[in-house]
């Protein structure tokens, strides 16, 4: 055992000084600033193509790397479960309900979701009848939503939940939406300057009236202005009892400790229906537990929401650096000609869509709404952003704020539909996904159009 736990920092290690390289690279490389790619991306990748799996320039041994492939499936429970941490309740009278205009968004991520699942479905149909020889497995194609609007941080949602099952294909799952996620990311930041560059010139945004740069303060990714530097989070605690961070880490550990409990219970006494949902679900709901007690104690003051994203953050950047770093390169190389394809009808599509809902939809900040949503459903919440603020440096459009709350929805129900569409292609098969696929999309098609009328 204490081998084991030698061998397991070893590899924390190795990932710590992967983050680091992915830092310094990140401020000195233009290009990668310029995709606003990640350290932990960008680390990742160092790892793959130094390690045995490329070029075998780095001595690193197979069971690091087992253990790297293990690891953003339990580090995402603590990310996943953490969520509700730290919310507020609205009290009677308050102000401040969900917008129209955020619920729209949040419809339009939703349309996305079935657009991107159904460009996966159609790739598994076609390639088992063209390339049969490929044996792909039930639940390929759904690589392409988890990676393209989820981000990499979902390959570990996505493989610790197919692992769970005893599925022998999730680490090739896994390392699916790795590959999706990236060529999202940089494709979509890519694209969507064009985007922005075309519309600027046929005059159709609100504010910014010629092509703009990415914003520099931001592109190196380190902060060296002293004054310019912010605060990580709030000491709820004194040092001499605990650390404040590791006070909120301890409320996190003990909801996910809470949530294991509960499913191993349900597993022992083989509960219906709910034997086969993810560690995660069990997570989320007792931390929501946990919060309503927080908040009802009156010890909400206790829980700090940036020092909370702090710990989540640094729990995916280790996440998606071991994701990226244990990829089954050659594996995923005998999938190339389906994974490229349903890449390519995913961005199509994913932009005909949103081209389309935004248009009838919205009256308003119409390329704002489209580059902002563009950049979320190919690449990550951060992508989305930086997109909008080339076009609203200052965020002077109501579109941040309509775009936040529709993404945070999005987020959470994206949790719940997981299990049941992924249980749908194992048990159901392809047309049965399809149906619920479509009947998701228009669901949220028609609560669009109630919405239509009503004023923001």
């Amino acid at each position: 055992m204490p081998a084991l736990l030698t061998q397991i920092f070893h590899c924390f290690i190795a990932l710590g000084v992967m983050l680091l390289a992915g830092t310094f690279l990140r401020a000195l490389i233009p290009a990668f600033q310029k995709l606003f790619l990640p350290a932990s991306v960008i680390g990742g990748f160092i790892g793959l193509i130094l390690g045995p799996s490329v070029l075998g320039l780095l001595p690193i041994p197979r069971d690091w790397i087992a253990i790297w492939a293990a690891l953003p499936g339990l580090l995402i429970i603590p990310v996943v479960s953490s969520a509700p941490l730290g919310m507020k309740f609205a009290e009677k009278g308050s102000a401040g309900r969900t917008s129209v205009n955020a619920l729209k968004i949040f419809c339009a991520m939703f349309v996305v979701g079935s657009i991107q699942g159904l460009s996966g479905l159609s790739s598994l149909g076609l390639f088992r009848r063209i390339r049969p020889d490929l044996n792909l497995y039930p639940t390929f194609g759904y690589e392409l939503n988890m990676g393209f609007a989820g981000g990499h941080g979902s390959s570990a949602v996505l493989g610790s939940f197919l692992r769970d099952l005893g599925l022998p294909y999730w680490e090739i799952a896994q390392g699916i939406t790795v590959t999706t996620a990236t060529f999202g990311l940089v494709g979509g930041m890519i694209s969507g300057i064009l985007i922005i560059n075309i519309m600027v010139r046929l005059g159709r945004t609100a504010l910014l009236k010629k092509p703009g740069d990415i914003p520099k303060d931001k592109a190196k990714g380190v902060e060296m202005d002293l004054s310019k530097q912010t605060a990580s989070g709030v000491e709820t605690t004194y040092g001499s009892t605990i650390d404040s961070i590791g006070f909120h880490l301890s409320i996190i550990f003990l909801g996910c400790g809470i949530a294991y409990m509960l499913n191993n219970y349900v597993r022992a006494n083989n509960v219906p229906v709910i034997t086969q949902v993810p560690i995660w679900a069990y997570a989320i709901v007792v931390m929501f537990g946990l919060n309503f007690l927080i908040q009802k104690l009156g010890l909400g003051n206790l829980v700090d929401s940036k020092t909370k994203s702090k710990i989540t953050g640094t729990f995916s950047d280790f996440a998606i650096t071991a994701a990226i770093a244990s990829m089954p390169l050659q594996t995923i190389m005998t999938y190339i000609a389906p994974i490229m394809f349903m890449m390519t009808l995913g961005f199509v599509f994913t932009f005909i869509g949103i081209y389309l809902f935004v248009n009838f939809f919205f009256h308003d900040y119409r390329v704002e709404r489209i580059v902002a949503l563009w950049g979320t459903s190919t690449g990550v919440f951060l992508t989305g952003l930086m997109l909008l603020k080339i076009c609203d440096a200052n965020y002077e459009t109501p579109v941040l704020k309509d775009y936040s709350i529709g993404f945070s929805l999005t987020t959470t129900t994206g949790f719940i539909m997981l299990p049941l569409i992924i249980n749908t292609m194992i048990n159901q098969g392809i047309m049965a996904t399809v149906l619920l696929q479509l009947g998701l999309g228009a669901a949220a098609i028609i609560f669009a159009l109630i919405l239509r009328g009503k004023k923001a």
